[in-house]
C-alpha cells in the first residue's frame, strides 16, 4: 500500500467568479478575470498589444524598419507615415513593432532564464540549509550588493554587444533576485508537518521539493517573474540607448531614443516621444497585470 501526503496548506491559485464558483475553460477564467480584475485586465490587453504586434511585425508593419528614405527625413507624423519618421527617413511605427519583438525577446527570455535558474538555487538552498545555504547566501549578497543596471553594464562591457550578451547582462542579476524571493517563501514550507511526513515515509529529496516545495512556491514566483519582464525590457532599453545593447541595424527603443531624443527634441520630437510612449506602455502593462495576478495568488489578498 502507498501513502500520499498532500499539501494540504497548498496556496493553490484560485479564480472565482461573483457567486464563489471556479470557472471553467479558458473563456470563463479570462472572462472572470476581466470582471475580478480590471485594472490587471487593461494591463493584459497592453502586454498583448505589444506582444502581438512584435509576432506579427512583418504583416503589420507598414514599411521594412530598416529602410531609409533620404526624401523623407524627420517628416511628421502623416496619412503616409502614421507616427513620422526619423533622421534616416525610417517609417517609426514599423520601427516600433519591430521594436517591440526585439523587447519581449530580451524581457521574457531573461526573466524565464533567470527565473526558473533563482527558482531552483532558492528552493535548493532552503531545502537543504547548513552550510549550502550559507555559503550560496553569501554569493548572493555580492551580486545583489552591484545594482541591476551597473551589474548589466560591466556583464556587456566584458562580453560585448549584441542581443545574445544583452539577454545575458540582464539575466545574472535578476537570478540572486529570484532566488532570495523563492528562499524566503521555501523555508516556511520546509517545517510544514506535511513535509516532515513526507521525510518520515522515506520519501526522496527530489520528490519532496519537486511534489512539496515547488507547487507551494508557485505563486510569488510567477508574480516576480511578471516583474522581471518589465524590469529586463527597461534594462535593455538604457544599454541601448547607451550603445552597449542592441546594434544597428536591429529595431530597438532604446536605439530610437538614442538617435532622437537630445538631437531633434525641437525639431522633431516624435522621434523620442513615440519609442518613450512604447517603453512606458509596455512596462506599465506589466505591472499592472503583476499587481492583478499577486491579488489573484496571495490568499490573503484574494479573501479581501
Amino acid at each position: 500500500m502507498t501513502i500520499e501526503i498532500a499539501p494540504t496548506s497548498a496556496t493553490v491559485p484560485v479564480l472565482v467568479d461573483e457567486r464563489g464558483r471556479t470557472p471553467h475553460g479558458l473563456w470563463g477564467v479570462a472572462a472572470t478575470f476581466f470582471r475580478r480584475q480590471p485594472v490587471g485586465a487593461i494591463g493584459l490587453v497592453l502586454v498583448l498589444i505589444f506582444g502581438l504586434a512584435g509576432i506579427f511585425a512583418e504583416w503589420v508593419a507598414p514599411y521594412n524598419p530598416t529602410s531609409n528614405d533620404f526624401a523623407a527625413m524627420t517628416e511628421a507624423p502623416s496619412w503616409a507615415h502614421w507616427l513620422g519618421t526619423d533622421q534616416l527617413g525610417r517609417d517609426l511605427l514599423s520601427r516600433i513593432l519591430y521594436g517591440a519583438r526585439t523587447a519581449f525577446i530580451v524581457g521574457m527570455t531573461s526573466a524565464l532564464v533567470g527565473g526558473f535558474s533563482g527558482l531552483v538555487i532558492g528552493v535548493a538552498s532552503a531545502y537543504f540549509g547548513g552550510r549550502l545555504d550559507l555559503w550560496l547566501q553569501r554569493v548572493l549578497d555580492i551580486v545583489m550588493a552591484f545594482p541591476l543596471i551597473i551589474m548589466a553594464l560591466a556583464v556587456v562591457s566584458i562580453f560585448g554587444t549584441g542581443i545574445q550578451n544583452v539577454i545575458v547582462a540582464i539575466t545574472i542579476p535578476l537570478i540572486p533576485r529570484c532566488a532570495r524571493i523563492v528562499r524566503s517563501s521555501a523555508l516556511a514550507i520546509r517545517e510544514v508537518p506535511y513535509v516532515d511526513a513526507a521525510r518520515a515515509l522515506g520519501y526522496g529529496h527530489t520528490r519532496i521539493i519537486m511534489r512539496h516545495m515547488v507547487p507551494n512556491v508557485m505563486g510569488p514566483f510567477l508574480v516576480i517573474i511578471t516583474a522581471f519582464v518589465g524590469q529586463a525590457i527597461l534594462a535593455e532599453a538604457a544599454l541601448s540607448y547607451l550603445g552597449l545593447g542592441v546594434q544597428e541595424p536591429v529595431p530597438a527603443w532604446g536605439l530610437m531614443l538614442q538617435g532622437g531624443a537630445e538631437e531633434y527634441a525641437s525639431t522633431a520630437p516624435w522621434i523620442a516621444i513615440f519609442p518613450g510612449l512604447a517603453i512606458m506602455l509596455t512596462v506599465f502593462g506589466i505591472n499592472l497585470f503583476g499587481d492583478a495576478l499577486r491579488d489573484i495568488l496571495d490568499p490573503k489578498l484574494r479573501e479581501r
